[in-house]
């Protein structure tokens, strides 16, 4: 079940927050919203249900036997911790890695549960942080199990660590202004996902599935920026939309995105998008590995490391790994070059560069990112590069791909992607402007209550992560 769903939107949102204000006291609702999860994740992988409670006992077996005592905590955390990757890497991976090493395929191909990068993910941060604090260790089954299979961010986050999640799970209190202000988010998110996204979607899927002699330059940049703006807008949707969820239930859901295409580098890039996995990495595999504290080219070793770990979490294939080893050069180099970035950047003409460099290098990386291999990512990036035309092919098939509407979609998501609407809210205060904010939401919902039922159903892109 996907938010951008008539039957989640008409029928299982409205159900479960009416149940919720139902409930009495913090423990009912706590074990309400743990089953309406469930429920949730029942109705999008029913045969997948097995294993995230497969999971969630693995992890509350573990976070106890992490919490009894002090002998052998740290091989228990680790073993547990292997537990979830092992989970991770069976479903995930493992036909990749038999392809790879040329060995036989397994006969009847797993499927991938919904989320399941998420709830291991979930699940390591709640024992590696047991193991940090014992104190911390979640002695209710329900309440372990409602932190790692919350249905706003269950299917692709955000990552929520332990630490940050443990007291909202004590006590979340719903404000009518937080109620409100989630509403508004939730609305928001569904008409980036339905609006924005699905326009550019539409773009640079027709572009990927151009034949090799109708591909030159033009369809090559337009299918590439195309990407970027729907995987944009796609993710941050889902995003705005769990956070705007999570605050109904009166949770305050880490952000995930801030305008990542203002960045001024690669590294400031990361430090913008999918900002709540970049700190996952950081907090569990960077700084254990040593961070920055020995040496240069030590750091640019635990760099690589991590980016090509989020590369393969992203999907089993070379693209995404061939994806995340470019963005962990990229920002490895930049840390060797730092005083001279430092000092580029203070300068308007510098800051230019920079962030025409950045884009540059985003666009590129996502273009191998979205290819369905390695020879097709490396076919319309050297088109990109290539002065040779496509000839009548292109053209035709250019004017049947950019239609008007599609053409006005991308220059508005193109627009959006800046931080132009935080900016000219800060400028609209008072009573006033409230109502007016208010009725565009209701006006917002309207609409993508009519792009939902004109529209064919697409799911969100890292639901398949």
């Amino acid at each position: 079940m996907a938010f951008n769903t008539a039957g989640f939107l008409f029928l299982f949102f409205p159900a479960a927050f009416l149940l919720y204000r139902l409930m009495p006291g913090r423990r009912t609702k706590n074990i309400f919203l743990a089953t309406a999860s469930a429920v949730f994740y029942g109705f999008g992988g029913l045969a997948s249900l097995p294993v995230l409670l497969a999971a969630f006992l693995w992890d509350y077996l573990f976070g106890r036997l992490i919490a009894c005592g002090e002998k052998r905590r740290k091989l228990r955390c680790a073993v547990g911790a292997a537990g979830n990757l092992a989970l991770l890497g069976v479903y995930k991976y493992l036909a990749f890695v038999l392809e790879t090493l040329g060995l036989p395929a397994l006969s009847q191909p797993l499927a991938l549960p919904l989320g399941i990068s998420f709830f291991t993910f979930h699940g390591i941060s709640y024992l590696v942080d047991t193991y940090r604090a014992p104190e911390r260790v979640c002695r209710r089954a329900d309440t372990l199990f409602l932190y790692l299979a919350f249905f706003p961010r269950l299917i692709a986050g955000p990552i929520v660590r332990w630490q940050d999640a443990a007291a909202q799970l004590a006590d979340h209190p719903a404000s009518p202004e937080m109620t409100a202000a989630g509403l508004r988010r939730f609305v928001r998110g569904l008409l980036k996902k339905l609006l924005l996204a699905e326009s550019a979607a539409a773009v640079a899927n027709a572009v990927y599935a151009l034949a090799p002699e109708q591909l030159g330059m033009g369809l090559a940049w337009l299918g590439a920026v195309s990407y970027c703006l729907q995987i944009f807008f796609d993710f941050s949707g889902y995003s705005d939309m769990a956070i705007g969820i999570g605050m109904l239930f009166g949770f305050e859901f880490p952000e995930n995105f801030n305008y990542p295409y203002v960045s001024g580098s690669v590294s400031e890039f990361w430090r913008r998008w999918h900002m709540t996995l970049n700190r996952w990495f950081v907090d569990y595999l960077y700084i254990p590995l040593g961070g920055s504290r020995r040496g240069k080219w030590r750091t640019v070793r635990n760099k690589l490391i991590v980016f090509f770990c989020t590369g393969l979490w992203h999907g089993a294939g070379w693209t995404y790994i061939l994806w995340g080893l470019w963005h962990g050069v990229l920002v490895s180099g930049e840390g060797l070059l730092k005083a001279p970035i430092e000092s580029l950047q203070k300068k308007r003409g510098g800051r230019i560069v920079m962030h025409v460099y950045t884009l540059l290098a985003v666009i590129l990386g996502f273009a191998m990112f979205r290819a369905s291999s390695v020879q097709q990512g490396f076919l319309l990036l050297s088109r990109m590069f290539s002065f040779a035309g496509a000839g009548a092919a292109g053209l035709l098939a250019a004017e049947e791909i950019l239609t008007g509407s599609r053409a006005a979609a991308l220059v508005l998501g193109a627009v959006l992607s800046t931080p132009v609407v935080p900016a000219a809210a800060r400028r609209c205060t008072g009573r006033g402007w409230e109502i007016v904010r208010d009725a565009l939401a209701l006006l917002g919902l309207f609409a993508a209550i009519l792009a939902l039922s004109g529209g064919s159903f697409t799911p969100f892109i890292y639901q398949q992560f």
